[in-house]
């Protein structure tokens, strides 16, 4: 897949930390933006302007808002150095939070495709120039202390790379060119489902200031807490297993759902997975270039809504943030991992992440990834929902490069997912990253398990 390998490259450790940050900086900016135009790169061209979910800006916007963000956050709010178009950088500005009532593209006057282009080019020459001259770590500086703004930018812009992915899902296949090596796996496992003990014990949940080189706000100031034994699946749930929910009658039964989520599966006559589709007597999965026959193996992706709906009916419950932790990074010492098989670099032998694919894989297929207790794909293959409710930990302070980055979602109407998906760039594989989403949005690469307990 040409979007993988991405990872950040080692610098000579001769450099000063200063070129070193300076080095690094360059590097993961022009591996974003080459990663960015490759995933254009697969829409045919009449597609720029379309709105493939009705939550969410058209795909004209991300083509402009991603350099757009790093020239208003890194040049001019950091570096105090003048922009380029003062309206462009406002309409680019800030993406919207996608709700139940969709979003009025029309209301928006976008430029032409030669005016965005030149826009995110002249943007391009000023970010980039500012990482090779600026002095990027300044200590006490509201946005360079610990060079914050710098890794802001970058995360940034991994991040809205799989929004870009899970859009691109939405769009007809003749919108879109499949890449000369594209492929999937299907199949199935040779591991098996069940339910696996995890011991009371402490979970670490987001960092401790100065635990991490760069983190969002909402991952400070992270407790500690107790955690209650539990027995949580050892594999996600798969389209098979949600199967078995539908023909057992699950999106016609209100009792497995909350009032609100059973208004919504009626208002929208919901009866399976958004990615999911009749054909005939067939169910098929919506790939990203092609339709599937619905892959067993693969673990279901679909909203809060209808994975709380799934565990309720098998009398089980969707696990906390604190639970996942617990599953993902504990281990009998106490010690937390850094990643769940440990302290190893990520690679392809421990999950489907880092635009390695452009698909899921079956569950289990990548037991070296596997944490202290044995439960699989707790990284990639799917972000993981939780039943924790989005809010700030105590003593949360707005980060100074994006302030409104996670304050405006602190509504008690968004749910906390952790581990990653294939499309989760591997530099926000760490066990402090905290996503959230609005409960009956359906478009991400989510998926769960159930947990029991306390034991």
């Amino acid at each position: 897949m040409p979007l993988t390998s991405t990872t950040a490259r080692s610098v000579d450790s001769a450099s000063s930390p200063a070129a070193a940050l300076r080095a690094e900086a360059l590097d993961w900016y022009r591996r974003n933006r080459l990663r960015t135009a490759a995933l254009f790169s697969v829409l045919t061209p009449d597609t720029l302007y379309a709105q493939p979910i009705a939550q969410r800006h058209p795909n004209v916007f991300y083509q402009g808002h991603l350099p757009g963000f790093s020239l208003n956050t890194l040049v001019k709010r950091a570096l105090g150095q003048p922009g380029i178009d003062e309206r462009l950088e406002r309409l680019f500005a800030r993406g919207i939070d996608p709700d139940e009532q969709g979003h009025d593209a029309a209301a928006f006057i976008w430029p032409g495709p030669d005016d965005v282009r030149a826009f995110a080019d002249a943007a391009d020459a000023k970010v980039l120039d500012a990482l090779a001259h600026a002095e990027l770590d300044q200590p006490g500086h509201p946005l360079l202390d610990r060079a914050d703004a710098v890794f802001a930018i970058l995360e940034h812009e991994a991040m809205h790379q799989e929004t870009l992915l899970y859009m691109w899902h939405r769009l007809p296949h003749q919108a879109k060119r499949a890449p000369a090596d594209y492929a999937v796996q299907t199949g199935s496992t040779t591991i098996t489902q069940g339910n696996v003990l995890v011991p009371s014990g402490r979970a670490a949940l987001g960092a401790r200031r100065g635990e991490i080189r760069f983190g969002w706000d909402n991952e400070f100031p992270g407790p500690e807490v107790e955690v209650e034994a539990f027995r949580i699946d050892r594999l996600d749930v798969t389209n098979g297993d949600m199967l078995a929910f539908i023909d057992a009658g699950g999106y016609r039964t209100p009792e497995f759902w909350s009032d609100a989520d059973w208004a919504w599966v009626q208002a929208e006559q919901r009866r399976h997975p958004t990615f999911w589709e009749r054909h005939g007597n067939t169910w098929m999965w919506r790939g990203m270039f092609e339709w599937l026959p619905l892959p067993m193996a693969w673990p279901a992706y679909v909203s809060h809504a209808e994975a709380s709906a799934y565990a309720s009916w098998r009398g089980r419950r969707l696990p906390t943030d604190a639970e996942f932790q617990r599953a993902a990074y504990g281990s009998p010492d106490e010690r937390s991992r850094r990643y769940p098989w440990g302290e190893a670099a990520p690679t392809t032998a421990h999950g489907v992440f880092d635009f390695s694919s452009w698909e899921p894989a079956p569950v289990g297929t990548h037991p070296d990834g596997q944490s202290a207790w044995g439960v699989h794909d707790l990284v990639g293959n799917g972000w993981e929902w939780t039943s924790t409710v989005f809010r700030p930990f105590d003593g949360f302070t707005p980060g100074a490069s994006y302030p409104e980055y996670s304050a405006d979602f602190f509504d008690d109407s968004h749910f906390v997912l952790k581990g990653g998906s294939q499309a989760t760039a591997c530099e926000l594989i760490r066990p402090s990253f905290r996503n959230w989403f609005r409960p009956r949005y359906p478009y991400v690469y989510a998926t769960f398990r159930t947990v029991e307990g306390p034991a």
